[in-house]
């Protein structure tokens, strides 16, 4: 597998590297299994593919705060995300992986694997509700996959050492929850896992089997897609 360490110059930019390389990989002109990991220098918010933007997203704070609001190509609900907050993307084939195009199994998969990896820095760490990463009941990171024919993948966040208190501010309590959450508001309901970048990203690199190598980004075709998709309304409001 490959490690990526890059942090494209925007949001936009950093979302529509991943929807390139999955595009390319379905027409095999992408061929390697990847973790990636990238960070945050500003506060934003991503909804779910399938997310009601104005239903999810505080929509006059992060206007008046400037906060962009972004769709992302997987499920799930919407994040924030900002400094103290580590990004994370693993695409896998599904050639060499069948069993993964079920759901249910490419979460538990996934989520064992992280839970394996970061659990020698917070001993207490588990995997509750569909997807998520708990610390002693509070939720320290949340994910979300999208299942192409041949490739999936799985992205999310880490929160590090991330203001939570701004959760509560830009989103509103999502239309469904986990039993697990118990009707807690975002700042009850989130924790930071209180480890460094390097320590958590050392340990995803070291679970995965990722080695770092030359890569050639798809930059052309991220650009396209951040002009004509990420920083659209069409497709960041459509619902």
């Amino acid at each position: 597998m490959l490690f990526i360490d890059c942090t494209l110059p925007t949001v936009a930019a950093n979302l529509a590297v991943e929807d390139a390389i999955l595009e390319l990989a379905e027409q095999g002109e992408w061929q390697a299994e990847y973790l990636r990991v990238w960070r945050a220098d500003e506060d934003f918010v991503v909804i779910g593919r399938g997310s009601k933007y104005a239903q999810e997203v505080n929509v006059s704070e992060c206007e008046e705060a400037g906060i962009p609001v972004f769709r992302r190509i997987s499920g799930g609900a919407a994040i924030v995300a900002g400094p103290g907050c580590l990004l994370y993307a693993v695409m896998l084939s599904l050639k060499k992986r069948p069993h993964l195009a079920m759901v249910d199994v490419a979460h538990d998969f996934v989520m064992q694997r992280m839970v394996a990896a970061l659990k020698p820095l917070a001993a207490e760490l588990k995997y509750a509700g569909t997807c998520d990463l708990v610390l002693n009941g509070r939720k320290v990171s949340g994910n979300s996959l999208r299942v192409r024919r041949d490739w999936l993948l799985y992205h999310g966040t880490l929160l590090l050492d991330m203001d939570l208190q701004k959760i509560d501010r830009y989103l509103n309590h999502p239309p469904r929850e986990p039993e697990y959450r118990q009707h807690r508001r975002h700042h009850e309901f989130v924790a930071n896992l209180g480890c460094s970048e390097v320590e958590a990203t050392t340990r995803l690199e070291e679970q995965w089997e990722a080695i770092a190598g030359e890569v050639i980004l798809p930059l052309a075709m991220t650009d396209e897609l951040v002009q004509q998709k990420y920083t659209q309304d069409r497709w960041n409001k459509q619902r």
